[in-house]
């Protein structure tokens, strides 16, 4: 069956790894969170939290991430350099035998949200993402240029209502959500306490002026390429983590989005330890994916898979919705790793805020009570996908 994983946020988390063992968690997704980004990892920094975690009957199963710098994202005078520190950390993390590293190739910002709390009848909270809101950051609070062009009339006339309204706090809110909480939590370009995070998330915009979506596509191919004879060394699979959501924001090439973009990846550096982490939250965020059609044809190339789902909305919206619902399709995803490349590490991703959340899912979308509850729906899928198997053997 799937290795039941948690991401754990090191030694600092306030969800601690006891309470992991307890709950039946098995593997631990984690990262040396305190080295800069680019900087080597060192086997001994490494075999320190290994064994750390051992010590608590768990293993390290699954490296997120081994953060890839943005200068090599936009080929930037230090790539080399960056790129040789990376097969270096690389190297060590095959010396003390983790062999799974998730990572992503996306631009200045990783996962988008306008909401960290928006509030379901039932009294918990979910992640949530509305167009038209992130639209007003773009236009109104980042006021990038050309953006307008990425929208519809109707869509900018909705803007043009929200100006009218909008408070100053929920402005501030917007900033907060979109460049810092999401973003500066772990490994991010932008750090809480940063003064004027607009003006540093526009400088960051600006390394990417002249990349386009070929442009990343070749400076992705290039560093993969680099890698990839240390990766067959150690026996290390790479598995890159999809656009999250699977959309072009901000001007930003996004190449990790759908069916042609994973194909492509994979057989631009066609080899087994260059794959995919599938994310089926992140992917089933657009409407143009069936989650299921894409984990049959890559199931073979997933080395990590993330089961969470989202529910789509009117209007380009999505909300991070129950395991058991949305578009994520879950128990059907289970079934078919369980057949196509079973064992796999998976972990359950975000879920809800709930009662008693307040105090330890201190990382927004982490939840600890809201994943245990996601835990154990996963867990039953599981056994509902597992008794399926024995039944097919009599």
């Amino acid at each position: 069956m799937m290795e039941k994983t948690w991401r754990w946020f090191g030694k600092k988390d306030k969800i601690t790894l006891p309470m992991l063992r307890q709950i039946g968690v098995e593997g631990i997704v984690t990262a040396l969170h305190d080295v800069p980004n680019g900087e080597i990892w060192t086997v001994e920094a490494i075999n320190d939290l290994k064994s750390y975690i051992e010590s608590y009957g768990l293993r390290w199963s699954v490296v997120e991430s081994l953060p890839v710098c943005e200068a090599i994202k936009y080929a930037g005078a230090e790539r080399e350099q960056l790129i040789e520190n990376y097969k270096v950390s690389l190297a060590n993390l095959g010396k003390c035998g983790i062999r799974t590293v998730c990572y992503n190739f996306m631009p200045v910002i990783d996962w988008i949200r306008t909401d960290l709390q928006h509030p379901w009848p039932d009294g918990t909270s979910s992640l949530y993402y509305d167009r038209i809101r992130f639209a007003y950051f773009d236009i109104r609070i980042l006021e990038r240029e050309g953006a307008e062009k990425d929208y519809t009339e109707e869509e900018l006339q909705k803007v043009a209502e929200l100006d009218k309204v909008i408070t100053d706090a929920e402005k501030d809110a917007l900033i907060d959500t979109i460049i810092v909480k999401t973003q500066g939590f772990v490994n991010g370009n932008i750090k809480e306490g940063d003064k004027n995070p607009v003006s540093i998330f526009k400088r960051l915009l600006t390394l990417y002026k002249d990349i386009d979506r070929d442009a990343l596509r070749e400076n992705m191919r290039y560093f993969l390429s680099a890698i990839m004879p240390v990766c067959e060394e150690y026996g290390i699979n790479m598995c890159v983590h999809p656009d999250d959501p699977p959309f072009q924001v901000l001007g930003l090439p996004r190449i990790v989005t759908n069916e042609s973009d994973i194909e492509w990846f994979l057989n631009a550096v066609d080899n087994p330890h260059n794959g995919l982490t599938f994310c089926a939250g992140s992917l089933s965020a657009g409407e143009h994916n069936d989650t299921r059609e894409l984990a049959k044809k890559f199931a073979r190339r997933t080395h990590f898979v993330h089961l969470r789902s989202t529910a789509a909305m009117p209007g380009g919206n999505f909300i991070e919705s129950s395991h058991l619902t949305g578009r994520g399709h879950l128990i059907d995803l289970i079934r078919i790793f369980e057949k196509e490349n079973p064992g796999l590490p998976m972990r359950v991703d975000h879920g809800r805020m709930m009662l008693g959340d307040e105090d330890k899912g201190y990382n927004p979308g982490y939840s600890f009570h809201g994943r245990m509850l996601a835990l154990a729906q996963v867990e039953g899928m599981m056994a509902v996908v597992d008794d399926e198997k024995e039944r097919q053997m009599i």
